[in-house]
């Protein structure tokens, strides 16, 4: 499956971010997806996942209560809106599938889309 990230930009802290990530290639729905992100000289880090249908989902502590990750199969499409953005939510952003639920890990990430950044200014 091929994935593509986009939403990213500058922001005021405070603010709101949606970023999606378009699907194609194999079937969409088959996989479990999350987004997870990373910043300059350190390790990409999961932010949340959500399992095949939708119904689950698993969120890093820190974000659990300002980011809602969701899919809509049908559109092969996943989605991260963020709110309340903060300074330390500045990082390159990267949706990711994989075979397993939650996919927190990234030795569990099957497919990576490219990094859509995020930049949120104090």
């Amino acid at each position: 499956v091929q994935l593509q990230a986009s939403g990213g930009g500058l922001v005021q802290a405070g603010g709101s971010l949606r970023l999606s990530c378009a699907a194609s290639g194999h079937s969409f729905s088959g996989y479990s997806m999350a987004w997870f992100r990373q910043t300059p000289g350190k390790e990409r880090e999961f932010v949340a996942g959500v399992s095949w249908g939708g119904s689950n989902t698993y969120y890093r502590e820190s974000v659990k209560d300002r980011f809602t990750i969701s899919r809509d199969n049908a559109k092969n499409m996943l989605y991260l809106q963020i709110n309340s953005l903060k300074p330390e939510d500045t990082a390159a952003y990267y949706c990711a599938a994989g075979s397993s639920h939650p996919v927190m890990f990234t030795t569990l990430v099957r497919y990576w889309g490219q990094g859509t950044l995020v930049t949120v200014s104090s």
